[in-house]
């Protein structure tokens, strides 16, 4: 086999149309790009100049180290930190420049402050009262965090947003933010001044179903190639545990990527593109490898389609019972396991 053992591409093409169409549901509010979790799998410094180009305004990691990435490739732009600083990170903080979501007081000396209130998240964030009786030298942003802006049910998040208007009012002057990807496209009253935009950005639905409906465009692809073909007879399994014996004669390729890439053992049954057809995953997906049923005339070489040309990440998380953000950031995308390609930069 000549083909790497699997191709990861991310389009920042794509990333650049999601931006501009997240900033056009985001109305006069300021786009500002989630990248943590090394741009949910996407690689953070890239996605970062991609949506700086489109026009995001910010950008947000989880931890000082992501800070120092994306500082080095944005230099002037706002970046918010929102997750809590280990001891000791102050000073690289300061020395980052960078902006800080708290949970409670005091805030830290010499840095500007966001301070994160909790309006039904229960995670992080200070109660409404809290927040109201802060001192405000070093504020400059007011934020909550959406717990069910995904969900059909409106009812929880509408009082969320209500409960963050009230607080929010008393902070004029302050940026306000509280939409996540989800409240961007579905609540228009969670604008306010800005909206931070993460699984969206990179084409994904933050409601786990198909983000093209939102004018999305999926960022990363997933393609590798069969590495071996097996001829099952009747009652022959292939992989751990026989979970698939052949009822007829059956032509078996044999992918070399499996859960330590991150294409989960659970996805048995998923439905992946060789040589273009719609085909099943069959028996266990093994560390290493997977087995796929083959299409007419498909052998060793056959290019598989993982994620992209239809077959999307939504889809796999469903079946896996969890959310598109889960399967993004497990993607091993390091040399040793895959090569990554970049295009439309």
């Amino acid at each position: 086999m000549t083909e790497p053992r699997s191709e990861i591409t991310i389009d920042l093409a794509a990333v650049r149309a999601n931006v501009r169409r997240l900033r056009e549901a985001a109305g006069a509010a300021e786009l500002w790009a989630v990248v943590k979790a090394n741009g949910y799998g996407h690689g953070a410094a890239d996605v970062a100049r991609a949506a700086l180009e489109a026009g995001a305004r910010a950008l947000c990691v989880a931890t000082v180290g992501e800070a120092a990435v994306v500082r080095a490739v944005a230099p002037d732009v706002r970046v918010l930190v929102l997750g809590p600083l280990r001891p000791g990170e102050h000073e690289q903080a300061r020395a980052l420049r960078l902006e800080l979501a708290i949970s409670s007081l005091p805030a830290p000396a010499g840095l500007p402050v966001h301070l994160k209130v909790d309006t039904g998240m229960g995670r992080w964030g200070m109660a409404p009262a809290d927040a109201l009786a802060a001192p405000r030298e070093a504020v400059v942003g007011l934020m909550s965090h959406l717990a069910t802006a995904d969900e059909a049910d409106e009812a929880f998040a509408r009082a969320q947003l209500a409960r963050f208007a009230e607080v929010a009012a008393a902070f004029p002057g302050v940026v306000r933010h509280v939409a996540n990807s989800a409240a961007t496209l579905r609540f228009p009253e969670a604008r306010h001044d800005a909206v931070r935009c993460g699984i969206a950005l990179y084409g994904l639905d933050p409601m786990g179903e198909d983000a093209r409906p939102h004018g999305l465009q999926p960022a990363l692809s997933w393609r590798s190639a069969v590495a071996h073909v097996r001829e099952l007879e009747p009652g022959s399994s292939t992989g751990y545990g026989r979970r698939f014996v052949a009822a007829a004669p059956t032509r078996v390729g044999i992918v070399p990527v499996g859960y330590a890439d991150g294409f989960r053992r659970g996805l048995t049954g998923a439905e992946v593109l060789v040589a273009g057809e719609r085909r099943p995953v069959l028996g266990t997906v093994s560390m290493d490898a997977f087995a796929v049923e083959l299409p007419p005339g498909a052998g060793v070489g056959a290019p598989v389609t993982l994620i992209g040309d239809g077959v999307l990440c939504e889809e796999h998380a469903r079946r896996l019972g969890t959310i598109p953000y889960e399967l993004v950031c497990g993607i091993e995308s390091g040399p040793a396991r895959a090569t990554r390609v970049v295009v439309g930069g």
